[in-house]
């Protein structure tokens, strides 16, 4: 059976905001929650139904994707949210949202975490890396200095000093979350929020380890070696895995995150995937044609100029642009034809360039008299 349009599942607009679409699927939610509907297996559907459609409306990339592409487009990006129970959307969302959703919509007492395994994840770390053209053009490998969290190797990042170990946390009694209970027209409400004793681990430490403090971490300067691929562009990113910040007291590692910038190149400048180059040449080649030279990103590369070619000629170079990420098939060098004016000339410059205008050739007014007041100007303005 086809699925229902989420927008349409959760009562919004398609242009609703995020706070429009969390105030109605709390609604919803609270509505068709299963501990307010026990055996009603139509308040269930329903349940999952909107937290799909919640899922996917609240999250910017996913929903992007729906808007563009519909339910095929989420399958084709590999979302596929097919929840077969109540608990599959409790332990989906926990990890799409840190836990909190249902706790500050109902403060559900289904989160069955045991806490004395909480694990906390450490940060990630974004730094920011300046790229030339001519190394986005073949890729490159850079090292990277950076100071971050490691895991403490006194305390084997428990941050309990040698010889002791943890006791259960006296606020909490091990579960790591501190429940309130409160009464409203809706029923019987519980709140629940982590242990600010613990941390929500469950346990406290006996005694600290002096090398870390109790933090099972400590920071070191180090170097990271990243290799960059052709074809990156400002804006892009790229996780490396495990080089955050470790959690705290046996804590995973976070990534880093390294985003890429573009330093301003003196010759060639970017679009998209294709190089533009301004040269210039004299009047001479302009006029009579010849082979030159011109540099790329790839080395120098010999061009033909054409007889008579104008100013603002656009000749390309097929292959000498920046590789497409995906595909690494290369754009192109355009290179931008201007004819160069000189500023000072000798008195035989100066005359040999006076009989030149007297050319037809040269200026056509002899031609068409109409144009020679114009073309004579022209003239006088390009080599005088």
């Amino acid at each position: 059976m086809a699925k229902r349009d989420y927008y349409e599942i959760l009562g919004v607009d398609r242009n609703a905001s995020i706070e429009e679409i969390k105030s109605q699927y709390r609604k919803l939610a609270m509505q068709y929650h299963p501990d307010r509907n026990p055996g009603n297996k139509e308040a269930e559907e329903k349940f999952k139904e909107a937290t799909e459609a919640y899922g996917v409306l609240i999250d910017e990339n996913k929903r992007r994707q729906y808007d563009r592409y519909g339910h095929d487009g989420l399958r084709n990006a590999g979302y596929s949210p097919d929840f077969t129970n109540i608990d599959d959307i409790f332990s989906t969302f926990s990890d799409i949202f840190g836990g909190s959703i249902f706790d500050d919509f109902f403060g559900t007492s289904r989160r069955t975490t045991n806490r004395r395994t909480y694990v906390e994840r450490g940060s990630d770390i974004k730094i920011r890396l300046k790229l030339s053209l001519e190394e986005i053009a073949t890729g490159t490998e850079k090292t990277i200095k950076l100071n971050r969290y490691v895991k403490c190797n006194t305390c084997n990042g428990t941050g309990a000093k040698s010889g002791t170990g943890y006791t259960t946390c006296y606020s909490c009694h091990g579960t790591g979350e501190i429940r309130q209970v409160t009464r409203s027209i809706f029923g019987q409400m519980v709140n629940i929020s982590t242990c600010p004793t613990c941390n929500g681990t469950g346990q406290i430490i006996k005694e600290k380890c002096p090398a870390c403090n109790g933090e099972g971490r400590v920071q070191i300067e180090d170097t990271v070696k990243v290799t960059i691929p052709a074809g990156v562009e400002q804006g892009n990113y790229l996780p490396i895995q495990g080089k955050g910040n470790t959690g705290r007291r046996g804590g995973t590692t976070g990534d880093l995150i390294v985003i890429i910038e573009e330093k301003e190149h003196e010759l060639f400048s970017r679009r998209g995937n294709d190089i533009i180059y301004h040269h210039l040449i004299s009047f001479p080649t302009a006029a009579l044609g010849g082979t030159i030279e011109v540099p790329t990103l790839y080395g120098p590369h010999k061009i033909t100029i054409e007889p008579g070619t104008q100013p603002g000629t656009t000749i390309s170079i097929k292959e000498h642009g920046l590789p497409n990420l995906n595909t690494y098939h290369k754009g192109d060098q355009f290179v931008i034809i201007n004819i160069y004016v000189p500023q000072k000339l000798d008195p035989k410059e100066k005359s040999m360039l006076k009989d030149l205008e007297n050319s037809p050739n040269i200026c056509p007014r002899k031609k068409d008299s109409s144009k020679s007041k114009d073309w004579l100007g022209k003239i006088k303005d390009l080599f005088m």
